[in-house]
């Protein structure tokens, strides 16, 4: 657990590093996010910040009542549309401050989790060191979105905390075919390259019937759907090699 908040705090401090300063023509900047300013994906982290720290302190169902009166119906990413929109519109000043806040109150109660311990999430319940790393994946793709604003040369290079991301992708492989309404043929392997050129090899205790290889950075842009995988060096063998790169994910 100490690990992936960690990983979460660099992740925090490499967004800060990209904001902090900015005048307001900045924070009004196209992200990658269509139709998001920088400061509209600013404002999303620092909403989910409060409802993951809600959900680490047993106040879920209140904070997300409050936060645009909850998702309501439709897709969790609609949900997190309907929140933007509710509350966009402030100088770009509060929703850094807005953001710092909840970011570091959100490291200091994942720290105080039981890594196994169940939290309320909006796709139901997980482990606190599962929602630890969907924090720092979520941060990590906003990340990108928010560098692409300010040009190739603002873009973060990958890092290590990627293998995280990269396993969280792999885990929830039985998830993303659920939602999909669709049924893994058997167990799959990621044979990965990290950023230093070193193996990441993610699989269970038995035998995998489907295996993809590739560049570690490339897999976790696929899952947080930053790149398709046509687009990549991915290559992927077996009977859910197709189905494995279309659905793999690493949010709700």
């Amino acid at each position: 657990m100490d690990e992936i908040v960690a990983a979460l705090a660099d992740q925090q401090a490499e967004l800060t590093g990209l904001v902090t300063g900015l005048e307001e023509a900045g924070w009004q900047r196209p992200s990658r996010c269509p139709g998001w300013s920088v400061a509209d994906v600013v404002l999303h982290l620092a909403q989910t910040n409060e409802l993951a720290l809600a959900s680490a302190t047993g106040r879920f169902d209140a904070v997300i009542g409050g936060l645009a009166g909850g998702f309501g119906p439709g897709s969790v990413d609609e949900g997190a549309g309907r929140m933007v929109a509710e509350q966009r519109g402030q100088p770009g000043a509060a929703v850094h401050a807005r953001w710092q806040a909840g970011a570091g109150e959100l490291l200091a109660a994942l720290r105080g989790c039981d890594p196994s311990q169940r939290l309320t999430w909006v796709a139901g319940e997980l482990a606190a060191r599962t929602l630890a790393t969907t924090r720092l994946a979520e941060t990590w793709i906003h990340t990108g979105d928010v560098a692409v604003a300010f040009g190739d040369g603002a873009f973060p290079p990958p890092t290590d905390r990627l293998r995280p991301i990269a396993r969280l992708a792999w885990r929830t492989l039985p998830y993303a075919f659920a939602q999909a309404g669709r049924d893994l043929a058997g167990p799959v392997a990621f044979h990965l390259e990290g950023p230093k050129g070193e193996a990441w090899h993610l699989a269970g205790d038995d035998e995998p019937v489907t295996v993809v290889r590739g560049d570690a950075h490339e897999l976790c842009l696929v899952a947080g759907r930053r790149s398709r995988p046509e687009e990549t060096s991915l290559r992927a063998e077996g009977p859910d090699g197709d189905a494995v790169l279309e659905l793999v994910r690493t949010f709700a």
